[in-house]
């Protein structure tokens, strides 16, 4: 990518250029010309900083509660404004997760962590984009503080997933129970406080500049969520087993999310007891398990790379064993290496699971940018049973990731809506199949919905920036409303990406 390009090559990104101005997905003939940017002579055959720009835009469609009048996703109007009454509590705002109109706090809260460590390690790199991030962050974390402003108890679900999954509905028009789920001492679930923790502590470095006093009430909350996620110990799914299961059940249990916040914590707060509940924890946490699946169940390998930071970049001797945590997991990833157990699909996408796979892609495609910077700050590589991959490496192979999921695969398709020319029309989104308020302003009942659902028309509403399951382990894509596996979008596959395309954006001259 980095070599001066040939006159003949030259004649072929022209025609490149003129090609995507003319499908309107391009960008300006000025952006990364070899005429304009010697110095920078790389040329992105991908437009990073309009997939940024709608990465974020996203969760403005996935909004529950009373909307702003700043509202780029306009045909959404309000919605769940009694949330919480169930319980005498105000549980109003938050997101709905992916397609549905539950409220899961558990996916939330990861989302907003993973948001947060977005802006953490690439908002300086985001320019106008980083007000929208910061925004999208707030949404989440003053819901969060709703959600646990009572000592002891956390709000982890507003509405019953069965009853609402029985219906298809626009989330203006919901009139399924509204049931508030929580847990406490007698109902633990240090999975959902311990991510709820993480993601608070997080979010309170992102605002910890422009607004200090948010910021130390986020700080303050997780410091108490942590407390009450360690000292009573248990999984969510077992007390809510009916509400939770199998949706968002914690399959790998709980300490990964003990460990995970604490990192975040230890992050935050710089106060020496995090670190020693890291030292005297870790092992016990599961520190040194090989499981390299990241994603709203299992932190496990977030908060390896997270832990690497504080040997490698702050020379914390006490976590050096973290360097070696983290380089598994890169292994894992890297094609040919030792240690190397990660499957591709044919046209090369990294392929965990058919339930949701994009969201492990977008996962893996940030830890691989963020260990890539911290290894290049520390001077240091990875090690694979003797083999060496250099930071480069690891930042070619996310690269290879995030331009599949733009289009850059057997079927051409980007799995990004509204990114590129050819894009998934029918996605798995009840706001988005049915028609808008403003189109249709009278209620569509409960299962009325289903004739949208199931038919061949492509969705009215485009849920721009959506990013969706994606394709099969063959690079198949169906392309079918019905198939929630393939064609549902998810806040949680959205936030790490934001971090990746804001490093690609910026790396290749757009921002």
């Amino acid at each position: 990518m980095g070599l001066s390009p040939s006159p003949f090559s030259l004649i072929v990104l022209l025609a490149c250029f003129a090609g995507s101005v003319l499908q309107g997905d391009g960008f300006p003939f000025h952006h990364n010309s070899p005429f304009h940017h010697h110095h920078h002579p790389r040329f992105a055959k991908h437009n990073y900083r309009d997939a940024l720009t709608k990465s974020i835009i996203f969760f403005e469609g996935q909004r529950s509660g009373r909307l702003p009048s700043n509202q780029r996703i306009t045909w959404r109007r309000d919605s769940g404004l009694s949330d919480g009454a169930a319980m005498h509590v105000d549980l109003v705002g938050g997101y709905y997760d992916a397609g549905d109109n539950v409220k899961f706090g558990f996916p939330m809260a990861f989302t907003t962590t993973m948001l947060s460590w977005s802006v953490i390690e690439f908002g300086g790199l985001m320019k106008g984009e980083i007000q929208n991030a910061k925004q999208a962050i707030r949404w989440a974390t003053d819901y969060l503080l709703k959600a646990t402003a009572h000592p002891g108890t956390i709000y982890v679900q507003v509405g019953d997933a069965n009853k609402d999954h029985s219906c298809w509905e626009r989330p203006e028009d919901m009139d399924t129970p509204r049931s508030v789920f929580k847990i406490d001492k007698n109902t633990p679930g240090s999975d959902v406080a311990g991510e709820t923790a993480a993601a608070l502590a997080a979010a309170s470095l992102v605002f910890r500049r422009i607004d200090p006093a948010y910021s130390k009430l986020l700080v303050t909350r997780a410091i108490r969520v942590f407390e009450f996620a360690d000292k009573y110990r248990g999984a969510y799914s077992n007390g809510l087993k009916r509400a939770v299961c199998p949706f968002y059940c914690s399959y790998s249990g709980y300490q990964d999310e003990l460990l995970w916040g604490a990192a975040w914590l230890h992050r935050a707060t710089k106060n020496p007891i995090y670190l020693k509940y890291i030292q005297v924890n870790g092992q016990i946490l599961g520190a040194a398990e090989f499981d390299n699946t990241f994603g709203w169940d299992n932190k496990h390998v977030g908060a390896r790379i997270l832990l690497s930071k504080a040997f490698l970049v702050q020379r914390l001797q006490s976590l050096h064993e973290y360097k070696g945590h983290a380089d598994n997991f890169i292994c894992s990833l890297i094609p040919g290496a030792p240690f190397s157990s990660a499957q591709y699909t044919p046209g090369g996408l990294l392929f965990k699971m058919n339930d949701s796979n994009m969201q492990y892609v977008t996962s893996s495609s940030f830890l691989l940018l963020t260990y890539a910077k911290y290894l290049t700050s520390a001077h240091q590589v990875v090690n694979c049973g003797g083999t060496t991959v250099t930071p480069k490496r690891l930042r070619i192979i996310a690269k290879k990731q995030v331009d599949y999921l733009l289009g850059d695969n057997p079927l051409k398709m980007s799995y990004m809506v509204g990114y590129g020319p050819r894009y998934p029309q029918r996605i798995h989104h009840r706001g988005s199949s049915l028609p808008s308020v403003a189109k249709h302003p009278a209620k569509i009942q409960c299962s009325a919905g289903f004739n949208f659902m199931n038919s061949q028309s492509p969705n009215p509403n485009v849920l721009v920036g959506a990013v969706i399951g994606g394709p099969d382990q063959h690079d198949r894509f169906p392309d079918q409303r019905s198939d929630y596996e393939q064609s549902e979008p998810a806040t949680y596959i959205n936030a790490p990406l934001v971090g990746a395309l804001a490093y690609l954006a910026h790396s290749f001259g757009q921002l």
